[in-house]
């Protein structure tokens, strides 16, 4: 499988990964503004790499254009390879840092990290040092949706827009007798490719991950909390007329408490908008963004 990693980290080469890839020569004579024009397929990061800070970056626009940065914070038993529909798209437009959050995708669980929703978001201000990013529009799917609001909350600062789709994560009640119910999941009109593809999400070894983030939910409540008051940045609202996460007046009813927000419903069942309806819910989330430049 060809897995990207960001240019930052090429450019570091010399040792570890990239010395394994027989790529050092290679990156060295390469400057930023030429990495900066394409996300470079690395062959040679392996499935079960890991690192504290994983992430992988993305700017398919002219070399000489300075983008605004976009992080892109995902779900559950996922990682940051799945944001895959939305990359070819944004990046265009916007440099995207794209994090697998700790114990999922290529990230350790860092020395003495514990996982709350606050944490989580400290960990991805961690990552946007790393990758050389002060402030940039915050997108979160699902669970990513959680982590994504906190943040804003708690990094007013660092947050230039939030986009928050098909989320926060929820408790489901779902009658699917499926012990992966995908179909939930992607929606009825999601192809059995598509469907398989998923699947094999859930048998990755990442069951540290999935069950910290699962922690991290079990107990939060936004409103409760005060997160959604303390959030300032313009907020874009992304969810489905008929998800099993949670109805459209659920959905309004916590966006509703988030000043300078909108909310904007897709007809679709499924509740992984983000890649269910990835072409309509990218749509919607450059033209905010475009929105917030003028």
């Amino acid at each position: 499988m060809i897995r990207t990693i960001s240019r930052r980290k090429l450019l570091r080469a010399g040792s570890g990964v990239m010395a394994a890839t027989g790529l050092s020569s290679l990156a060295g004579a390469l400057t930023s503004e030429t990495m900066r024009a394409q996300s470079l397929p690395i062959r040679a990061v392996k499935d079960d790499y890991k690192e504290d800070l994983f992430y992988r970056e993305d700017w398919l626009g002219e070399p000489w254009r300075k983008p605004e940065p976009v992080v892109l914070i995902h779900g559950n038993d996922e990682s940051s390879v799945e944001w895959y529909a939305w990359v070819p798209l944004m990046a265009q437009e916007y440099l995207l840092i794209r994090p697998d959050l700790p114990g999922l995708g290529h990230s350790n669980v860092p020395r003495g990290f514990e996982y709350s929703l606050a944490n989580l978001a400290t960990f991805v201000t961690q990552l946007m040092d790393r990758a050389g990013v002060e402030s940039a529009h915050i997108v979160g799917a699902k669970t990513g949706g959680a982590v994504a609001m906190r943040f804003a909350a708690d990094y007013p600062k660092r947050t230039r827009a939030l986009v928050v789709v098909g989320g926060p994560a929820s408790p489901l009640m779902i009658a699917d007798p499926s012990p992966i119910p995908q179909r939930d999941r992607l929606g009825s009109n999601a192809a059995p490719e598509m469907v398989a593809y998923w699947n094999t999400l859930f048998s990755r070894p990442d069951r540290e991950g999935v069950k910290g983030l699962d922690k991290a939910l079990s107990n939060f409540d936004l409103a409760k909390e005060g997160v959604l008051q303390r959030i300032t940045a313009p907020t874009l609202v992304i969810t489905a007329d008929r998800s099993k996460m949670h109805s459209v007046e659920k959905a309004r009813a916590y966006q509703v408490q988030i000043r300078n927000s909108r909310l904007v419903v897709i007809r679709s069942d499924a509740y992984h908008l983000a890649a269910a309806n990835a072409d309509e819910c990218v749509g919607h989330t450059l033209t905010f963004l475009k929105e917030q430049k003028t």
